[in-house]
């Protein structure tokens, strides 16, 4: 059996890792010409670094990347409204880890490269795909030229901008704009709340989010990631320009954004001021497909489920499409009914999370305790029990498969 995978982001990476271990070949067609190790930071949970433990990236993970030791809920005006132990401090068999998303990619792609080599083409844009009973055919444009690539199945992990999905879904349009602009950077800064902490503060419309993704470049410092998203207009609002997430931000319209938020660890507009590079992303997704499968072609990570970033799931979701999808073809079963099954298995754990998300997903709790308490509080149990914060958390972790006993069962 031969794979062809669109797209060298993590899902695809993670997926040909996958596939190689089960012994099952395959071709990854990524349309950049080098693979960079750029962006910024984002979380994986335990369920997913259980998957990255199983091809032996755990010792590698454990010095690239901060482990999740504690995650604190605020206010946007700084007010407590949840916190609680993460990854291994929490009870999970293993970590949950912060990471810069290039250095990641970085690590997957060497791993392709040593473990499966020429698996990788750099420079190929996928434009065509035809599929009989027996194959499926990928024209791509190359830097040579254009070529013809045949497999027994195509994987489209190729982004919220898929072309394998506008294939299978060609009256589906545009990602859905939710009108909120997201600000992201990362820069040195000093340690805060014990050096590995996720700090949020804020609900759905106006958010401030920090945690530290690396060794900083000084004694006492981590190279920390944070991000600002605010409500510029109303969610589904047509979009302002294309999801792009390399466009520099506009400094002036993220500073004026910046009086929403007050925090006692961290100087916003001084960490904001420090950053040398800031991006800006109008925030899609897209609404849940009716189906990923046709034939022999599937779809997998945004390509398939394109969330919002809220609970920090969509690295996470990738690489667990990757597992399942791995288990559905060495499964022995033709490939088309493997694309079914793994499928009908992930499909709605993913569209129930794109929903949620919408909502804020777990960080919809602070905007209940701030909708209740709009004045501010003296203590948060007045306004919203403990019961009920740890009843708001706990329903989304099973949705999104990271509890501690969901991890454990894996």
């Amino acid at each position: 059996m031969h794979v062809l995978i669109a797209g060298g982001g993590v899902g695809g990476l993670t997926t040909a890792l996958m596939l190689h271990r089960a012994g099952i070949g395959c071709t990854i067609l990524e349309q950049v010409p080098s693979l960079r190790e750029l962006g910024v930071g984002i979380t994986l949970m335990p369920s997913a670094i259980k998957e990255l433990a199983s091809l032996g990236f755990l010792p590698t993970m454990e010095t690239e990347a901060i482990a999740t030791q504690h995650l604190h809920y605020r206010t946007r005006g700084g007010l407590p409204v949840w916190d609680e132990p993460r990854g291994v401090a929490a009870g999970q068999p293993v970590p949950q880890f912060f990471v810069h998303r290039g250095r990641l990619q970085g690590m997957l792609a060497r791993a392709v490269e040593e473990r499966c080599p020429e698996a990788l083409r750099l420079g190929h844009r996928v434009q065509a795909v035809a599929q009989d009973a027996a194959t499926v055919t990928v024209t791509a444009a190359g830097p040579d030229g254009e070529v013809r690539l045949t497999g027994d199945a195509l994987i489209g992990a190729d982004g919220i901008h898929s072309t394998v999905r506008r294939l299978l879904h060609p009256a589906e349009g545009d990602p859905r704009y939710s009108g909120l602009m997201m600000w992201r950077g990362a820069t040195s800064w000093p340690e805060y709340l014990g050096g590995s902490a996720l700090l949020i503060q804020g609900g759905v419309d106006a958010k401030f989010v920090a945690y530290p993704i690396a060794p900083g470049a000084r004694p006492g410092e981590r190279l920390t990631n944070w991000v600002v998203i605010v409500r510029m207009a109303p969610d589904g609002s047509p979009p302002p320009e294309r999801a792009d997430w390399s466009r520099p931000a506009r400094r002036p319209q993220l500073e004026a954004e910046l009086p929403r938020f007050a925090s006692t660890e961290i100087d916003l507009p001084a960490l904001v001021a420090a950053t040398e590079e800031i991006w800006e992303y109008p925030m899609f997704d897209r609404d849940p497909a009716p189906f990923w499968s046709q034939g022999r072609v599937t779809l997998l990570g945004d390509a398939a489920h394109p969330m919002y970033p809220m609970g920090a799931n969509g690295g996470t979701q990738a690489i667990l499409d990757a597992r399942a999808l791995t288990d559905a073809l060495a499964a022995g079963a033709n490939i088309p009914r493997a694309l079914t099954a793994y499928e009908a298995e992930r499909l709605p754990k993913t569209a129930a999370i794109v929903l949620s998300n919408r909502q804020g997903g777990p960080e919809g709790v602070i905007d209940a305790v701030e909708a209740r308490a709009p004045d501010g509080y003296q203590d948060v149990d007045a306004v919203m029990s403990r019961e009920e914060r740890a009843a708001f958390m706990g329903r989304y972790a099973e949705l999104a498969g990271f509890s501690v006993e969901q991890v454990r069962a894996r």
